[in-house]
């Protein structure tokens, strides 16, 4: 259940032992939003899914509350805000659309790196109790090959998805990561960090011989 006090993170060592994570001041105003959005979004009938990993007890957002909806519903999604009494922003980026409820804002992503939003991403989708409300929730396979698709030469940092990886990894489908991040010089590079770390295990690998004869490994 996605409310306050519920977040935990494993500690260094991965010894077992949990702490707590500590909530933004505004994350009770952020919850309130989400409901708001999320009963505008239903009443309206447009498709969507809530975004992050505070749901699945990772670290709670700070800043916004993400939603992912088709891009063919992404204007739907912004009038049903609008209509709810929300205020409309459209930022130069292409891949999403805003909303503001008071100081809180709502990201309505339809297009992120890597990607648009398609029937897959519904698909795996899960249902979930959220702040006492039965939401859709996108897989944490989605929301992770989404921030790891969005690292570039001007935003490498790997410490949020390393958060995520660490907090959560039992329940990432890695196989679906790896396959879907592999053109990213940046996932590779996350991937190699996390291997090392020992968060993830490598991929298996099996012997491939060459034309020549050689032996090469090959993740299977």
């Amino acid at each position: 259940m996605f409310t306050l006090g519920r977040f935990h993170k494993r500690e260094r060592g991965y010894s077992g032992r949990t702490m707590a994570y500590t909530p933004a001041e505004n994350f009770p105003e952020l919850l309130e939003s989400m409901k708001r959005a999320a009963a505008a979004l239903r009443d309206a009938g447009v498709p969507y899914m809530l975004g992050g990993v505070a749901p699945r007890g990772g670290p709670p957002t700070e800043h916004d509350v993400d939603f992912f909806v088709r891009p063919e519903h992404a204007e739907q999604a912004l009038d049903a805000l609008v209509a709810a009494g929300m205020t409309a922003e459209r930022p130069p980026e292409a891949w999403l659309l805003k909303a503001w409820d008071g100081d809180m804002l709502i990201d309505l992503i339809h297009s992120p790196a890597g990607g648009i939003v398609d029937d897959g991403y519904f698909e795996r989708s899960e249902e979930m109790e959220v702040a006492a409300q039965r939401l859709p929730v996108a897989a944490l396979g989605d929301v992770l090959t989404a921030k790891l698709m969005a690292l570039n030469e001007q935003d490498p940092d790997l410490s949020s998805v390393l958060e995520l990886a660490r907090s959560l990894r039992e329940q990432i489908d890695w196989d679906f990561v790896r396959a879907h991040t592999a053109d990213s010089p940046f996932a590779r590079a996350f991937f190699t960090l996390v291997e090392e770390l020992g968060v993830v295990e490598p991929p298996e690998t099996t012997v491939v011989r060459t034309a020549g004869g050689d032996a090469e490994d090959s993740p299977l």
